[in-house]
């Protein structure tokens, strides 16, 4: 009896110290979450201040209110992206705000997709053209970095530093010969003529086939021909000298990097402070007064007199915000839930003081059938007034069919779009449970295919040839959407699709996309469809109340959390298999995971 309470007694502590531990991290989470700037609502902007640019936390479309999303647990901070359009916003107001002199672009390195990237690159040359000037300076600079960087007055490294310029590759990953060692079959049923649909080859084979080299090569070549465009024009190089640069590993060297005009010195970080306080007329040793991008958010904008408030407005354009893979139910942060978004549409359409919707789609695709079910509901908004589409770092494949049918498209010229494409992946795990694991399984049914699709056996011919016919359907009404949207046959869009990806500016000479602009283009444009001069921006799907958010989710997002923190760079895996196992039967989404380095 001794030893039983003893062992009560040490599990009753032990999950005290448990739920201690988990009150002590959720205190914590509300506490980042809710607290630190309640003092800077309206912030002043002090004289000769300097714009702190830091894109090293990500940039995302539109940031997140959940503490869970946001919360760092090695440093136990929140760790709240900048969006977008909070960017752009605030580069916009500090090129007219005569106490902003400059802006330091700090070079930790970047992270965002590559739409965003160029729409942040385009952001800062207009707030140069104010004749306020970038420094930027950085220790170890990626090129993703140092093609945002190519745009400030001066590009400054530190002496032991340098620049990784040597071009883009892009790896996939085969698991064929994995699955092979397991006795795994992957069952692969792919539309005809989908040779491009790629997402299906690391289960097939054991290397790229040639239409998906093909398509990489032309994906990759046309981002980097854009890049070294621009680094060429602001660096006043020759875009030759950079290829070669790039193939010589030249930049490793940082003295090298100033002499073939990459960077203009190589300084300690106290020298580049030194630099800024000269341009402020700041003394040595005394604080320059830094204003970061998310502090800059509470300035308060300036008018010109007479000028309307956008408070004060009526007119209102609507920004829909859909991310991340597509599937059917509710969104989250990864996800692009059908009904989350269809709300979201049909709010817009149905608030009157709407008269115009953006629709900002980022997504690589997923369920086909969420992705119908989302682009009627675009079909009903477009009847209703003008729809136009803002295609992020990723519109392709579902991204692409819910943006087919809009009154205009726009891309970025990086944007990754296309893959006009269907496939259905069944994993037949049998041979595995029987032979490496000794698990047998029996079965009753009521039916000749009751056991359609089923882990544990093959499908039958005839089964499969249902699949079959299931998903060649669905590319064929793909088809049509597209042929429908964008004015084209259906041999021509067939021609151009079978599930083969695009960058913006491909599909803008194929007819898949009307112009190459951000979302502030696409704003503009759609306002000027509606009419208006003056109006304010609503933005959907709208917001959940954080704590509320916090308090609901808790379980669920904070074991993504620790997964995060747990798994680390890892992770990205793990969300690949988990994508796989809970995924609709039949996909449509973009041919793999494509990390550019």
């Amino acid at each position: 009896m001794k030893q039983f309470f003893k062992i009560v007694f040490a599990s009753m502590l032990g999950f005290g110290a448990t739920i201690f531990l988990a009150v002590i991290i959720v205190i914590g989470i509300i506490a980042a979450a809710t607290g630190g700037d309640k003092d800077e609502k309206n912030l002043e902007v002090k004289e000769n201040s300097v714009l702190h640019l830091d894109f090293s936390g990500g940039l995302v479309d539109r940031g997140s209110d959940n503490p869970f999303e946001t919360f760092d647990l090695n440093t136990m901070q929140s760790n709240k992206k900048l969006s977008l359009k909070q960017v752009l916003d605030n580069l916009e107001k500090a090129k007219s705000d005569e106490n902003i002199a400059g802006a330091f672009l700090d070079l930790k390195g970047v992270s965002m997709n590559m739409a965003n990237l160029d729409e942040v690159r385009e952001g800062l040359e207009d707030f140069k053209t104010s004749g306020k000037w970038i420094i930027a300076y950085g220790q170890n600079v990626s090129q993703g970095t140092y093609y945002l960087a190519s745009v400030a007055d001066q590009i400054y490294v530190y002496p032991e530093g340098g620049v990784e310029f040597n071009g883009l590759m892009s790896e996939v990953m085969f698991f064929k010969g994995m699955l092979e060692k397991l006795e795994v079959e992957v069952q692969i049923i792919r539309g005809k003529n989908n040779k491009f649909k790629s997402a299906v080859e690391p289960f097939m084979y054991d290397k790229m086939s040639d239409p998906n080299r093909e398509q990489l090569n032309k994906l990759l070549s046309t981002v980097w021909d854009n890049w070294t465009e621009k680094i060429a024009i602001s660096r006043g190089v020759t875009v030759e000298s950079l290829n070669e640069y790039a193939d010589s590993l030249r930049a490793f060297d940082p003295a090298n990097a100033i002499s073939y005009k990459l960077v203009d010195g190589l300084l300690f970080g106290d020298q580049v402070l030194d630099s800024i306080r000269t341009r402020v007329d700041v003394k040595t040793n005394d604080d320059i007064n830094f204003i970061s991008l998310n502090k800059y958010t509470k300035a308060p904008e300036k008018f010109e007199d007479g000028a309307p408030k956008p408070w004060d407005l009526k007119a209102k354009v609507a920004i829909i915000y859909g991310a991340g893979e597509i599937r059917s139910g509710s969104s989250d942060q990864k996800t692009m839930g059908s009904n989350t978004i269809v709300k979201a549409i049909r709010a817009a359409r149905e608030d009157s003081s709407i008269k115009a919707i953006v629709f900002r789609v980022n997504s690589p695709g997923g369920s086909a059938l969420a992705s119908d079910v989302m682009w009627r509901e675009t079909q009903l908004a477009k009847a209703a007034k003008p729809f136009v589409i803002s295609m992020g770092g990723l519109a392709a494949s579902g991204g692409y069919y819910v943006s087919a049918g809009a009154d205009r498209i726009f891309a970025g010229a990086n944007t990754i779009t296309g893959s006009i494409g269907v496939f259905g992946m069944i994993p037949n795990a049998k041979k595995m449970l029987n032979n490496k694991l000794g698990l047998t399984f029996d079965r009753v049914q009521t039916n000749a295919n009751s056991d359609m699709g089923m882990l544990t056996q093959p499908l039958t011919p005839f089964q499969y040839g249902k699949i079959q016919q299931s998903v060649e359907k669905v590319y064929d009404t793909f088809l049509g959407h597209v042929s429908e949207g964008r004015n084209m046959t259906r041999d021509e869009v067939d021609a151009i699709g079978q599930g083969r990806i695009w960058t913006g500016e491909d599909a803008l000479e194929l007819g898949l996309v009307d112009e190459l602009g951000g979302l502030n283009d696409a704003i503009a444009y759609a306002a000027e469809q509606a009419g208006l001069t003056n109006y304010r921006i609503k933005s959907f799907p709208e917001k959940k109340d954080a704590i509320q958010e916090f308090i609901k989710e808790i379980t669920g997002e904070s074991s993504n959390m620790f997964m995060r923190w747990k798994m680390g760079d890892f992770y990205s895996y793990y969300q690949t298999v988990e994508r796989l196992t809970n995924s609709e039967r039949i996909q449509a989404r973009i041919p793999f995971d494509i990390e550019i380095r």
